[in-house]
């Protein structure tokens, strides 16, 4: 063998001793089909998204997706599993089966399962109990689009003890549809309730409890036909009247130039927020990005506004320090 030949075969082998000794990186987290979380009265599928490493005591997010959305495509569009890495939470991702809504939609408007202890409702607070078993979980966030933002409010009332807060993105006030008389009327039309009718529906939602109530961030775009912007105005309604409110804003200033507007209660805790986002249509706000304020991948019901709203909503709820 030639002095050349040898010194090219020692670099080889020295770069491939190189590459074996290099420790290989931990592999990244990804989304887990969880079975057996309990009765699962709703018939649901049960997904999460732990990041790697994940100490015990931190924050759980539950998001529910929209129609035609499954738990996947959702928790990475809306920005949701990309903040758990960031910030350090897990995720719980609840998925609709067509069983139950030919659309996925959850069914935020059937008394079935939107009542304690029952159907869809029960089965998502099943999934809230062993995730935060499974990882030593702390406080616990429940947010949703759509439908999935009506059945955040739905749980939100049923289960006020599970949820410190929650965050509603194009969604419905609890008991929108029953107050309405329908869905459609409720979605297109909305219903009407004074604040203490709306407050009441929670109210009766649980019977008995005193508190405390998970606090509410809203988001709706203005030129939303699916879900007319009133029920964001309703939402407003209940929640502030819950929380022991007026409903007069405290605070009405912009955030990355769409109105937003902060409902504090007696004691200056703020309560309730809620952003108006100009000109958007039915879906999500995200703003896909690499900065410290940037989340989410546009998509179908996924609409880049230059805002994302779980960076939003994540911020007020402290889940960013």
């Amino acid at each position: 063998m030639t002095h050349t030949r040898a010194a090219s075969l020692l670099a080889v082998l020295t770069a491939l001793l190189a590459v074996l000794l290099t420790p290989t990186p931990a592999s990244a987290a990804s989304l887990q089909e969880v079975t057996g979380f309990g009765t699962n009265p709703g018939a649901l599928r049960m997904f999460r998204y732990v990041p790697d490493g994940l100490p015990a005591g931190r924050p759980v997010v539950v998001a529910l997706h929209g129609c035609t959305q499954n738990a996947s495509g959702y928790g990475t569009g809306s920005g949701w599993t990309q903040l758990a890495d960031r910030w350090g939470f897990s995720v719980v991702l609840p998925q609709q089966q067509s069983a139950n809504n030919s659309s996925l939609c959850f069914n935020w408007f059937q008394t079935g399962d939107i009542t304690r202890g029952q159907g869809e409702a029960a089965s998502v607070a099943q999934m809230v109990d062993r995730q935060v078993a499974d990882v030593s979980g702390g406080p616990v966030y429940v947010t949703g689009l759509s439908a999935g933002g009506g059945m955040a409010a739905v749980l939100m009332a049923a289960y006020p003890e599970k949820f410190t807060a929650g965050g509603i993105v194009a969604g419905l006030p609890y008991g929108c549809a029953q107050a309405a008389g329908s869905p459609y009327v409720c979605m297109y039309v909305g219903a009407t309730q004074t604040a203490a009718q709306w407050g009441d529906r929670v109210r009766a939602a649980r019977p008995g409890y005193t508190g405390p109530w998970p606090t509410l961030v809203a988001f709706q775009g203005t030129a939303d036909y699916t879900v007319k912007p009133v029920n964001m105005t309703d939402l407003v309604k209940q929640w502030t009247n819950v929380q022991g409110a007026d409903q007069t804003a405290d605070v009405s200033d912009t955030v990355a130039g769409y109105p937003h507007q902060t409902y504090r209660n007696a004691g200056g805790a703020a309560v309730v927020e809620t952003y108006s986002i100009t000109g958007m249509g039915h879906g999500q706000p995200v703003d896909p990005g690499s900065g410290s304020g940037q989340c989410g991948t546009a998509g179908a019901y996924l609409l880049d506004v230059n805002l994302c709203a779980a960076y939003r909503m994540g911020a007020a709820w402290g889940l960013d320090g």
